[in-house]
């Protein structure tokens, strides 16, 4: 399983920008559940949106809730993140991530938090905001 992130770059501050991670599985992609991470600089890695498998249920870190929508199209074998109205403190390396089959928005919540299990982990795309 290989997953390839992209659409970061620099945005100012109160724009959008959506990345967009890309999954190449053998297996039925449908049954993995997707997150985005990101590390900022010097400050550990933060689970901040995941999406099921199965009913897409999804959870947010309060950090982005609101602001940010996490999507899958389970046919292109993609998620995305879209991010509106960034600040600067969304500046960071954002990562995909899958792991297999969680069902419920309180299983997303757990692995956003602790990262356990996760099966797989995509190189990681720059997103810079200026003030």
């Amino acid at each position: 399983v290989q997953l390839q992130a992209s659409g970061g770059g620099l945005v100012q501050a109160g724009g959008s920008l959506r990345l967009s991670c890309t999954v190449s599985v053998r297996s039925t992609f449908s049954r993995y559940s997707m997150g985005w991470f990101r590390q900022a600089p010097g400050k550990e890695r933060e689970g901040i949106a995941g999406i099921a498998s199965r009913d897409g249920a999804t959870h947010y870190a309060d950090s982005v809730k609101d602001r940010f929508t996490i999507s899958r199209d389970n046919a292109k074998k993609t998620v995305e993140l879209r991010m509106n109205r960034v600040k600067p403190d969304d500046t960071a390396v954002y990562y995909c991530a899958a792991l297999w089959d969680i069902t419920s928005e309180q299983g997303l919540s757990v692995w956003m938090r602790y990262f356990s299990g996760t099966d797989y982990w995509g190189k990681g795309t720059q997103v810079t905001v200026s003030s």
